[in-house]
Protein backbone atom coordinates (compact mmCIF):
# COMPACT_ATOMS: atom_id res chain seq x y z
CA UNK A 1 0.00 0.00 0.00
CA UNK A 2 1.51 3.36 -0.91
CA UNK A 3 1.55 6.67 1.39
CA UNK A 4 -1.54 9.07 0.91
CA UNK A 5 -0.23 11.36 -2.44
CA UNK A 6 -0.20 15.04 -1.52
CA UNK A 7 -3.30 16.60 -2.71
CA UNK A 8 -1.31 18.31 -6.01
CA UNK A 9 -0.50 15.04 -7.33
CA UNK A 10 -3.55 13.62 -6.88
CA UNK A 11 -4.94 16.62 -8.78
CA UNK A 12 -2.39 16.50 -11.63
CA UNK A 13 -3.62 13.15 -12.02
CA UNK A 14 -6.94 13.55 -12.37
CA UNK A 15 -6.53 16.67 -14.79
CA UNK A 16 -4.65 14.66 -16.73
CA UNK A 17 -7.48 11.76 -16.46
CA UNK A 18 -9.77 14.63 -17.82
CA UNK A 19 -7.63 15.48 -20.80
CA UNK A 20 -7.60 12.03 -21.94
CA UNK A 21 -11.20 11.93 -21.63
CA UNK A 22 -13.18 14.43 -20.56
CA UNK A 23 -16.72 12.35 -20.45
CA UNK A 24 -15.88 8.70 -18.81
CA UNK A 25 -18.59 6.33 -19.26
CA UNK A 26 -19.58 3.32 -17.68
CA UNK A 27 -19.63 -0.03 -19.85
CA UNK A 28 -22.55 -1.49 -18.76
CA UNK A 29 -25.40 -1.33 -21.28
CA UNK A 30 -28.78 -0.30 -19.94
CA UNK A 31 -31.87 2.24 -21.35
CA UNK A 32 -33.39 3.71 -17.76
CA UNK A 33 -32.71 3.24 -14.34
CA UNK A 34 -34.44 -0.26 -14.01
CA UNK A 35 -32.16 -1.75 -16.35
CA UNK A 36 -29.23 -0.42 -15.11
CA UNK A 37 -29.44 -1.39 -11.53
CA UNK A 38 -30.50 -5.21 -13.24
CA UNK A 39 -27.28 -4.66 -15.10
CA UNK A 40 -25.04 -4.00 -12.15
CA UNK A 41 -26.41 -6.75 -9.65
CA UNK A 42 -26.02 -9.46 -12.70
CA UNK A 43 -22.25 -8.37 -13.05
CA UNK A 44 -21.05 -9.52 -9.62
CA UNK A 45 -18.67 -11.56 -10.69
CA UNK A 46 -18.53 -11.67 -13.79
CA UNK A 47 -17.39 -9.06 -16.67
CA UNK A 48 -19.53 -6.28 -18.45
CA UNK A 49 -18.86 -7.60 -21.62
CA UNK A 50 -20.49 -11.18 -20.54
CA UNK A 51 -23.35 -9.13 -19.36
CA UNK A 52 -24.08 -7.38 -21.71
CA UNK A 53 -24.40 -9.98 -23.91
CA UNK A 54 -26.89 -11.46 -22.20
CA UNK A 55 -29.32 -8.44 -21.38
CA UNK A 56 -29.42 -6.85 -24.83
CA UNK A 57 -32.17 -9.75 -25.40
CA UNK A 58 -33.33 -9.67 -21.85
CA UNK A 59 -33.35 -5.87 -21.68
CA UNK A 60 -35.81 -6.06 -25.09
CA UNK A 61 -38.52 -7.76 -23.52
CA UNK A 62 -38.16 -6.91 -20.40
CA UNK A 63 -37.06 -2.59 -19.34
CA UNK A 64 -39.43 -2.43 -16.42
CA UNK A 65 -39.92 -4.37 -12.96
CA UNK A 66 -43.47 -5.14 -14.65
CA UNK A 67 -42.21 -6.76 -17.20
CA UNK A 68 -39.68 -8.64 -15.28
CA UNK A 69 -42.45 -9.92 -13.39
CA UNK A 70 -44.23 -11.05 -16.20
CA UNK A 71 -41.37 -12.63 -17.74
CA UNK A 72 -40.86 -14.81 -14.35
CA UNK A 73 -38.17 -16.33 -12.79
CA UNK A 74 -37.57 -19.10 -15.82
CA UNK A 75 -37.91 -17.10 -18.41
CA UNK A 76 -35.25 -14.59 -16.88
CA UNK A 77 -32.79 -17.89 -15.98
CA UNK A 78 -33.03 -18.66 -19.78
CA UNK A 79 -31.61 -14.87 -20.45
CA UNK A 80 -29.22 -15.01 -18.01
CA UNK A 81 -27.57 -18.50 -18.06
CA UNK A 82 -23.89 -17.48 -19.28
CA UNK A 83 -23.76 -15.60 -15.89
CA UNK A 84 -21.86 -16.75 -12.67
CA UNK A 85 -24.48 -17.51 -10.55
CA UNK A 86 -27.40 -16.89 -12.45
CA UNK A 87 -29.68 -19.06 -10.22
CA UNK A 88 -29.37 -16.59 -7.34
CA UNK A 89 -29.39 -13.23 -9.51
CA UNK A 90 -32.19 -14.80 -11.30
CA UNK A 91 -34.19 -14.79 -7.54
CA UNK A 92 -32.80 -11.97 -6.64
CA UNK A 93 -33.90 -9.59 -9.93
CA UNK A 94 -37.49 -11.27 -9.68
CA UNK A 95 -37.31 -9.93 -5.69
CA UNK A 96 -35.84 -6.64 -6.26
CA UNK A 97 -38.70 -5.99 -9.04
CA UNK A 98 -40.91 -7.05 -6.60
CA UNK A 99 -40.41 -4.59 -3.86
CA UNK A 100 -40.27 -2.45 -6.68
CA UNK A 101 -43.30 -2.52 -7.60
CA UNK A 102 -45.17 -3.17 -4.39
CA UNK A 103 -43.19 -0.25 -2.25
CA UNK A 104 -41.55 2.69 -4.59
CA UNK A 105 -44.20 2.93 -7.44
CA UNK A 106 -42.28 0.98 -10.17
CA UNK A 107 -39.72 2.96 -10.03
CA UNK A 108 -35.63 3.11 -8.89
CA UNK A 109 -35.29 4.90 -5.66
CA UNK A 110 -32.69 7.77 -5.33
CA UNK A 111 -31.11 6.57 -2.08
CA UNK A 112 -28.67 4.78 -0.73
CA UNK A 113 -30.41 3.27 1.65
CA UNK A 114 -33.71 2.57 -0.52
CA UNK A 115 -31.31 0.93 -2.91
CA UNK A 116 -29.17 -1.49 -0.50
CA UNK A 117 -32.20 -2.87 0.91
CA UNK A 118 -33.50 -4.06 -2.59
CA UNK A 119 -32.32 -8.03 -2.98
CA UNK A 120 -28.64 -8.05 -4.65
CA UNK A 121 -27.75 -4.53 -4.33
CA UNK A 122 -25.19 -3.60 -2.14
CA UNK A 123 -23.03 -1.05 -1.38
CA UNK A 124 -21.08 -1.03 -4.34
CA UNK A 125 -23.99 -1.48 -7.22
CA UNK A 126 -26.37 1.64 -5.25
CA UNK A 127 -23.03 3.90 -5.96
CA UNK A 128 -23.24 2.79 -9.28
CA UNK A 129 -26.29 3.84 -9.88
CA UNK A 130 -26.50 7.09 -7.79
CA UNK A 131 -23.34 8.22 -9.50
CA UNK A 132 -24.58 6.74 -13.18
CA UNK A 133 -27.84 7.45 -13.24
CA UNK A 134 -28.86 10.13 -10.33
CA UNK A 135 -25.25 12.20 -10.97
CA UNK A 136 -24.74 11.97 -7.04
CA UNK A 137 -20.99 12.28 -7.13
CA UNK A 138 -21.07 8.45 -5.02
CA UNK A 139 -17.53 6.38 -5.41
CA UNK A 140 -18.30 2.72 -6.25
CA UNK A 141 -15.57 0.68 -5.05
CA UNK A 142 -14.46 -2.40 -6.81
CA UNK A 143 -11.29 -4.62 -7.39
CA UNK A 144 -9.95 -2.37 -9.87
CA UNK A 145 -10.50 0.87 -8.20
CA UNK A 146 -9.04 -0.53 -4.79
CA UNK A 147 -6.19 -2.35 -6.69
CA UNK A 148 -5.61 1.39 -8.63
CA UNK A 149 -6.00 3.51 -5.36
CA UNK A 150 -3.70 1.45 -2.84
CA UNK A 151 -0.43 1.02 -5.65
CA UNK A 152 -0.52 5.00 -6.62
CA UNK A 153 -1.53 6.61 -3.38
CA UNK A 154 -4.42 7.81 -4.89
CA UNK A 155 -6.76 6.43 -2.29
CA UNK A 156 -4.87 3.84 -0.01
CA UNK A 157 -7.26 1.73 2.61
CA UNK A 158 -6.94 -1.89 3.61
CA UNK A 159 -10.44 -2.11 2.57
CA UNK A 160 -12.87 -0.94 -0.35
CA UNK A 161 -14.75 0.94 2.39
CA UNK A 162 -12.03 3.07 3.50
CA UNK A 163 -10.60 3.04 -0.09
CA UNK A 164 -13.98 4.55 -0.85
CA UNK A 165 -13.81 7.37 2.35
CA UNK A 166 -10.21 8.13 0.77
CA UNK A 167 -11.52 9.04 -2.64
CA UNK A 168 -14.11 11.25 -0.93
CA UNK A 169 -12.03 12.66 1.19
CA UNK A 170 -8.78 13.65 -0.84
CA UNK A 171 -9.67 14.01 -5.10
CA UNK A 172 -10.94 17.38 -5.35
CA UNK A 173 -14.82 18.41 -5.81
CA UNK A 174 -14.66 19.21 -9.10
CA UNK A 175 -13.01 15.63 -10.31
CA UNK A 176 -15.62 13.88 -8.10
CA UNK A 177 -18.51 12.91 -10.43
CA UNK A 178 -16.01 11.12 -12.90
CA UNK A 179 -13.45 9.50 -10.65
CA UNK A 180 -14.75 6.05 -10.03
CA UNK A 181 -14.69 5.82 -13.68
CA UNK A 182 -11.46 7.17 -14.16
CA UNK A 183 -10.42 4.82 -12.06
CA UNK A 184 -11.72 1.89 -12.64
CA UNK A 185 -11.28 2.38 -16.79
CA UNK A 186 -7.16 2.78 -15.80
CA UNK A 187 -7.43 -0.33 -13.64
CA UNK A 188 -9.07 -2.15 -16.18
CA UNK A 189 -7.02 -1.36 -19.14
CA UNK A 190 -3.85 0.42 -18.18
CA UNK A 191 -3.32 -0.60 -14.29
CA UNK A 192 -3.30 -4.51 -14.51
CA UNK A 193 -2.92 -6.38 -11.64
CA UNK A 194 -0.30 -9.42 -13.06
CA UNK A 195 1.86 -6.89 -15.28
CA UNK A 196 0.64 -3.07 -15.31
CA UNK A 197 1.27 -1.33 -18.36
CA UNK A 198 3.44 1.16 -17.03
CA UNK A 199 4.92 2.58 -20.42
CA UNK A 200 1.63 3.25 -21.75
CA UNK A 201 0.44 4.51 -18.14
CA UNK A 202 -0.38 8.90 -18.70
CA UNK A 203 0.58 8.75 -15.02
CA UNK A 204 3.47 7.03 -14.52
CA UNK A 205 5.55 9.60 -13.30
CA UNK A 206 3.37 9.84 -10.85
CA UNK A 207 3.03 7.03 -8.84
CA UNK A 208 5.02 5.98 -6.51
CA UNK A 209 4.41 1.77 -7.46
CA UNK A 210 8.11 0.60 -7.15
CA UNK A 211 7.46 -2.75 -9.36
CA UNK A 212 6.90 -0.82 -12.48
CA UNK A 213 6.93 -2.69 -15.41
CA UNK A 214 9.98 -1.92 -17.66
CA UNK A 215 9.21 -0.84 -21.50
CA UNK A 216 9.99 -3.73 -23.85
CA UNK A 217 13.54 -3.73 -25.38
CA UNK A 218 13.92 -2.31 -29.29
CA UNK A 219 13.83 -5.15 -31.36
CA UNK A 220 17.18 -7.24 -32.39
CA UNK A 221 18.43 -5.95 -35.74
CA UNK A 222 19.87 -8.85 -37.93
CA UNK A 223 23.26 -9.51 -38.64
CA UNK A 224 24.60 -8.08 -41.50
CA UNK A 225 24.89 -10.74 -44.39
CA UNK A 226 28.64 -12.06 -44.40
CA UNK A 227 30.67 -10.64 -47.33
Amino acid sequence: MARQLPYSTIREIFARFRAAEPEPKGELEHVNAYTLVVAVALSAQATDAGVNKATRALFAVADTPQKMLDLGEEGLTEHIRTIGLYRQKAKNVIRLSRILVEEHGGEVPSSRAALTALPGVGRKTANVVLNMWFRHPAQAVDTHIFRVGNRTGIAPGKDVDAVERAIEDHVPAEFQQHAHHWLILHGRYICLARRPRCPDCLIADLCPFEDKTPPAPPPRKAPPPPL
